[in-house]
Order: C-alpha cells, then sequence, then structure tokens
C-alpha cells in the first residue's frame, strides 16, 4: 500500500469515526461501540504509518546482516549471545522476514563465538539497525553451582545489505584468504571438506566469515558480501563526523557502553521473557522516535 492510499485510508476512518460520535452523542448506544473500535484501528494504523515515516535513511528500505560477538567472559558471555542470536531469529519469524545463517561458530562447551546472517524484507535494515551496540545480560549463571549472579556483554553490528548498490574495490594483495573445515551442523559433506571460508582485510583488520554453503566458492563470494559491506560502513563512519561520535562508545564490549540492559534477576517489573522471545519492536520503535527527535532538536534554531 503506497503513502497515498494509507492517507486516503486513514482519512476514511477519521469520517467513519465522526459519523459514529454523532449518532453516540444522539444516544445510540451501539455507535459508541463502533467509535471506539474504529478510534482505535486509526491509532494503531497512523502510529504504524508514522514510525515507517521514520524509516527514510539511504539503505532503510533494503535488507540487513546482522553479527552476533560475545564480550570478555567464557561460557556466560558465549551463552548470552547465542540467546541474542535466537532472539532475532524469532523476531524476524514474527515479522515474516526470511534469514539465513551464514557463519556460525559454537563456543567452547556452549554458546557461540560468533554469528553473521541475512535478514531479508522490508526495511530491514531500517528496523535493525536500532539493535546495533553492546547488550547487557544480568542474571543467575546457570553454570555456577554456587548461583550467583553474573554480567555478560554481547556486541551486535548491523549492516545494510548494499552489494548491487555501491561498488567497493578490494585489491587481492590486501586480502588473505583461508578455508577450513565447517563446525557447525550442515551435512557429511560440509564438515569433512574445507569449505568454510574467512577472509581477513589485512589494511584494516576486519575479518569476516561464512560456513552454511557446501561449495567454498559460494561460501567465499558471500564473505566477500559481507566484508564489502563492512568496508563500506567504516567509510561511512569515517566521513560523517555525527555517527562516529553516536558509535565510537560502542567499540568496547564492557560496563558503560551497553545500549540495553536485560535483567533476570532480581525480578523487575517487564517481561523479559518475551522480550528474549522476539518482541522487541518497542525498543526499535522507541529508538527510532528518539532519532526523529535528535534530528528535529538539531535543526531547530537557538532560543534568544
Amino acid at each position: 500500500m503506497d503513502a497515498l492510499a494509507q492517507y486516503r485510508r486513514q482519512r476514511e476512518g477519521v469520517d467513519e469515526a465522526q459519523v459514529f460520535l454523532e449518532l453516540a452523542e444522539e444516544g445510540d448506544a451501539e455507535a459508541l461501540g463502533e467509535l471506539r473500535g474504529t478510534v482505535e484501528q486509526v491509532e494503531a494504523e497512523l502510529a504504524a504509518l508514522e514510525l515507517k515515516q521514520l524509516l527514510g535513511g539511504e539503505h532503510d528500505a533494503g535488507n540487513a546482516i546482522v553479527e552476533i560477538h560475545p564480550g570478555a567472559g567464557g561460557l556466560e558471555a558465549q551463552d548470552w549471545a547465542e540467546m541474542l542470536l535466537r532472539m532475532y531469529l524469532r523476531w524476524c519469524e514474527r515479522r515474516g522476514y526470511r534469514t539465513e545463517l551464514l557463519e556460525h561458530q559454537p563456543g567452547e562447551g556452549a554458546g557461540l563465538k560468533s554469528a553473521t546472517f541475512t535478514v531479508e524484507g522490508p526495511y530491514a535494515y531500517g528496523y535493525l539497525k536500532a539493535e546495533a551496540g553492546v547488550h547487557r545480560l544480568v542474571r543467575i549463571s546457570p553454570f555456577d553451582a554456587n548461583a550467583r549472579r553474573q554480567t555478560s556483554f554481547a556486541s551486535v553490528l548491523v549492516l545494510p545489505d548494499i552489494e548491487d548498490e555501491i561498488q567497493i574495490d578490494i585489491r587481492d594483495e590486501d586480502l588473505r584468504v583461508d578455508t577450513y573445515r565447517s563446525s557447525g551442523a550442515g551435512g557429511q559433506h560440509v564438515n569433512k571438506t574445507d569449505s568454510a571460508v574467512r577472509l581477513t582485510h589485512l589494511p584494516t583488520g576486519i575479518v569476516v566469515a561464512c560456513q552454511n554453503e557446501r561449495s567454498q566458492h559460494k561460501n567465499k563470494s558471500m564473505a566477500m558480501k559481507i566484508l564489502k559491506a563492512r568496508l563500506y560502513e567504516l567509510e561511512r563512519q569515517r566521513q560523517d563526523e555525527k555517527m562516529a561520535e553516536l558509535t565510537k562508545g560502542k567499540k568496547e564490549i564492557g560496563f558503560g557502553h551497553q545500549i540495553r540492559s536485560y535483567v533476570l534477576h532480581p525480578t523487575e517489573v517487564g517481561n523479559a521473557d518475551a522480550v528474549l522471545d522476539g518482541e522487541i519492536d518497542v525498543f526499535i520503535d522507541a529508538y527510532l522516535r528518539s532519532q526523529m527527535g535528535a534530528e528535529k532538536g538539531a535543526a531547530a534554531p537557538a532560543a534568544s
């Protein structure tokens, strides 16, 4: 549905509400119920339309590439990183987005060392960019026999899938290519051949990997796609001073740098289980609206 059609639908809803209001004022009890239902529907559609208008960034309408890395802390952090992976996959499933797990390095004993997946669907990047940063978990450790409270960190990197939109030239001498056997599930062929590919961009130190395909060629092609997105993002940050200030504090995966804290113990008001099951739209909505508020504040003239 395009913007004009959405506006017309909203206009019709307001007109219907006006009619029901007039009938309710004349004493029609059924009209009062219809009025409430119509107003609720109009408000919900208006909120969705307003949120969509916030997604006006250069790559917001496109697909996304998401990377998850645990912070220091061994099993605790690795387990937390895997919980975040499940949370995002569940969120994507709820929205009808298509995901593909490109790389998954299991942790030693539990969780994961790193994971990369793509998300395909309308405005995937526009929504998921709100999740970029460090995420903090506080809980009673399931790995501690003394049931002590632990704090864990994991970082989430969100990149736009822009391979078809821009040209990034990578010199062969700047690239190191390593092949290895896939350590995850994928069938006998994947586990018995060196089909997984790891690329290291020597000038920047950026490392990406892909292991989901049985073909080494396909894995290398996908890894190059991710590397180009990483290089594009790096250059964009260098050129955009404002973005550099916003992301500077997200480099360290530790205290003081998190964008969100998930407290499972002691119990607080809220439904953390639902959030970890993918219900994160309220946070994404808040982030997008805060960004709009920041832009308006920056554009507003100073008071005299």
